[in-house]
């Protein structure tokens, strides 16, 4: 009787980027070669800021784990999606699907509270200059990305765990290329109302916090910089400034947009074309936005490359 009313997991067929059938070569080589721009930049900051002497400031500390959230990020969903391009309709069982999901979660709710915790930094850096050695100090640092890694892990397993207990049909297809909650929630056929509730509510403020921080942080400093007299030092002020938030709007309007509105007005297409700003395009920009522009990360890897030139000569 207990192998009778055995229900087996249900299975997903992701049908990738694009609708249909057809392969995509052309998508697979362009993303193939921002996935691997995204692994070079990343991987290149993690370990510059590991093995450099001069990088031992908090914002290079944050920045750190940043690119290696961001190459993590990347990675749990961009395969899937190449392999989508070239062989539509990947199927992918139960516990594949929610293992991808409590990732992709934890690791985009990471890095948006690292980008509060970057916009605090600079913000102490740039307002109280004289005290930033005392406030910024290497326990606070240390303590605000042991929070970030902790509240989104926390986060992601609420939502994996309640979206997974839900029915769906078998197979199911999942009109995404990879598992997402917003799609998972359209699937469904069981009762969403205390799902969606519990996701609207907590996901909301984990949401809003960092971008809230975010926002007072960038408005101290841009109360600072206008305080500053030469022209000149607030154009570099600005410009800084300026490419951060461009960044950070991309990453935080395509997350809001995507994740809080009712399933009813789901768009596979939308969702799609949303998904890949903030979960390849943005992490792809961080390293060259944050750090390759920054004089003492080029001088960093000037460096690592002489020492490198000269270990082979020897």
């Amino acid at each position: 009787m207990a192998l009778a009313n055995f229900t087996p997991a249900p299975e997903f067929l992701l049908l990738g980027l694009v609708d249909g059938t057809d392969t995509h070569p052309l998508l697979f080589l362009l993303f193939l070669g921002v996935f691997l721009l995204n692994a070079l930049g990343n991987l290149t900051m993690v370990v510059v800021v590991r093995s450099d002497g001069a990088l031992r400031s908090p914002m290079y500390y944050f920045l750190g784990h940043l690119s290696l959230v961001d190459v993590c990020f990347t990675t749990v969903t961009v395969p899937r999606l190449l392999a989508g391009l070239l062989h539509p309709g990947q199927a992918v069982s139960f516990q594949e699907c929610f293992a991808q999901m409590y990732f992709f979660v934890a690791l985009g709710i990471t890095e948006s509270y690292l980008l509060a915790a970057m916009s605090y930094d600079r913000a102490v850096a740039v307002c109280r200059p004289l005290h930033y050695r005392v406030v910024m100090t290497p326990w606070r640092c240390t303590a605000l990305v042991a929070a970030s890694w902790t509240v989104a892990h926390l986060h992601s397993l609420l939502h994996t765990l309640l979206i997974s207990a839900l029915s769906y049909p078998c197979p199911a297809p999942v009109r995404h290329f990879f598992c997402d909650m917003t799609v998972m929630l359209s699937l469904a056929t069981s009762d969403t109302a205390a799902a969606e509730t519990a996701i609207f509510s907590e996901g909301l403020a984990v949401v809003l916090t960092p971008l809230l921080l975010v926002s007072l942080s960038y408005a101290r400093i841009l109360v600072a910089v206008l305080g500053v007299r030469s022209a000149g030092g607030r154009r570099r002020a600005f410009s800084t400034c300026g490419a951060h938030l461009v960044v950070v709007s991309l990453f935080f309007d395509s997350v809001l947009s995507v994740y809080f509105r009712p399933s009813s007005a789901y768009s596979a297409r939308y969702d799609r074309l949303a998904s890949v700003v903030y979960a390849v395009l943005t992490p792809t920009l961080n390293p060259f936005i944050y750090s390759l522009r920054n004089k003492e990360v080029k001088g960093a890897l000037k460096r690592g490359l002489r020492w490198r030139a000269v270990s082979q000569e020897l």
